[in-house]
């Protein structure tokens, strides 16, 4: 998948870049931007022409008392603080053609507001060990790449392209448009992971960590499927859980 692959930034931790101004011309020399904070209450034309940019953009933005930007630096930020991304993240609707265009039968992964950014590393390194094309997150309520990300994926992050998107269930409709099927991984089904035939182009949904996978999303899927448990623990880290419908697709696209 070198083809579609965009040159990583080799660093492993998150810059910063502070002040209205300079996140401005961040954004617009088309800089990785993971998020930007800005203190509750601002206002100003350039405050407004900030917004204007980020107006139906792929950029977080969250609004913060200004004792959270303190904190974040001591240097004048003038109420804005944008954090800059390690990875550069790309675009599912390039990446899709492309594996189809190799020969190759897509496998791409979809988070649904995974947001502890171990578990993001560690899905990221397992995702990498069984060649998925792609990991899908959304926009909002999604785990930050950052260090910790990235030394739990063992850099994995570096060399699996991430598609950030601001409508999971738009980017799912997407996928099926596509020729995948999606595969919802939840316990509300009677179906086990078996079921599903992972020799098919596929799209494995794995849901957060408290709530699991929304409705909209189950919805929409193919398949639901569940892990097999045996014990008294009802569940699985999503990260494990992800490891395990990811062999089980392993498994039979190697028979």
């Amino acid at each position: 998948m070198d083809k579609f692959r965009k040159p990583q930034r080799n660093k492993e931790n998150n810059e910063f870049v502070f002040g209205i101004r300079a996140v401005i011309e961040a954004i617009k020399a088309g800089k990785d931007v993971e998020t930007i904070y800005v203190q509750r209450g601002l206002s100003g034309d350039l405050f407004i022409e900030l917004k204007s940019l980020l107006f139906g953009g792929l950029i977080p933005l969250s609004v913060v008392p200004i004792e959270k930007l303190n904190r974040m630096t001591q240097k004048n930020h003038q109420g804005v603080i944008a954090v800059m991304s390690p990875i550069t993240y790309q675009n599912i609707e390039d990446i899709i053609p492309t594996i189809y265009e190799q020969g190759e039968t897509p496998l791409i992964l979809v988070l649904d507001s995974v947001t502890d950014v171990r578990n993001m590393g560690a899905i990221a390194r397992t995702a990498a060990c069984v060649g998925v094309h792609a990991i899908v997150v959304p926009l909002k309520g999604a785990a930050q790449v950052n260090a910790d990300a990235i030394k739990t994926s063992a850099g994995a992050l570096f060399n699996i392209p991430v598609c950030r998107h601001a409508n999971l269930h738009k980017t799912c409709l997407f996928l099926q448009e596509s020729g995948l099927q999606l595969v919802a991984c939840t316990e509300k089904t009677d179906d086990l992971i078996y079921k599903p035939d992972y020799s098919l182009p596929t799209a494995i949904i794995m849901g957060s960590e408290d709530e699991g996978i929304s409705n909209e999303l189950l919805r929409v899927a193919d398949h639901l499927a569940k892990i097999p448990m045996m014990g008294t623990i009802e569940s699985l880290n999503v990260s494990v859980a992800a490891g395990v419908i990811l062999y089980e697709a392993v498994r039979q696209r190697s028979l």
